[in-house]
């Protein structure tokens, strides 16, 4: 079994870090995967730098632009991350937008994931349609789980069709804003959280975007199966470094 569903059977709430790949330093990536599991994280989603990112807010956009600064590409990552399942177990995913991987070959970059213990994908910027389409049959020929976004904008019927594709679990955008540009959730936010616990869907869901501290965490996760924490936590490497990622968590949980 793919290591996202094993753990999405956990009786736990979920809590996933989102951090880019190459930041703060170039070659700090596996140290901060092998800390936030140390931490406590459930799952971490390994973002992969663009110089376009659609959904990104200006605290993962800076950390890209640095990274990319840096000297990260995709080709860097695979290579920094082919000997990270001797040392690490939770769920890894790569959060990415779709030309770079497009550029390195889909069948290629699915494969190289496989190899290297990648469980799942999230591209922002795929559509459902184009990814059944397309590359359902190769994502699954590689074991690999393709995570959808969907906001409070998203019809029933579109939510449904992502139901039926996926196999893992749903991003749920909190709003309909870019990472890091909110704190806290109203009434807007929790009725959306409502109404889609209510469509009982065959995949569960985890809370992205606005989430930045206990409150956020256990306020999202009153409705869903987990939470996602991006921004804050790369702000938090942005001012301490790596050198406090445990205590940052543990005020989280």
């Amino acid at each position: 079994m793919n290591r996202i569903n094993q753990k999405l059977q956990d009786t736990k709430k979920i809590l996933s870090i989102y951090f880019s790949a190459g930041y703060p330093n170039l070659n700090d990536t596996v140290q901060i995967i092998q800390d936030i599991e140390k931490s406590g994280v459930d799952m971490i989603e390994i973002g992969l730098p663009f110089s376009d990112p659609l959904a990104d807010g200006p605290t993962i956009q800076a950390s890209s632009t640095q990274a990319l600064h840096n000297g990260m590409t995709t080709q860097v990552l695979f290579d920094q991350l082919k000997d990270i399942r001797k040392t690490v177990s939770i769920p890894l995913v790569i959060m990415g937008y779709f030309n770079p991987m497009l550029q390195y070959g889909i069948e290629n970059f699915c494969q190289k994931c496989a190899e290297i213990g990648i469980d799942g994908l999230i591209i922002p910027d795929l559509p459902v349609d184009v990814y059944a389409d397309e590359y359902k049959l190769t994502f699954e020929k590689y074991g690999l789980k393709n995570i959808f976004l969907i906001t409070p904008q998203t019809s029933d019927e579109r939510i449904n069709f992502i139901n039926s594709v996926s196999d893992a679990f749903i991003y749920m955008v909190s709003s309909a804003s870019v990472t890091g540009s909110q704190s806290g959730f109203g009434s807007v936010q929790e009725d959306y959280f409502k109404r889609i616990a209510k469509m009982n869907l065959k995949n569960p869901q985890v809370i992205g975007f606005g989430i930045n501290n206990k409150e956020t965490f256990n306020q999202a996760t009153q409705f869903a199966k987990g939470a996602i924490i991006g921004s804050a936590f790369i702000q938090h490497l942005t001012e301490n470094g790596t050198g406090k990622i445990e205590e940052y968590i543990n005020a989280i949980r």
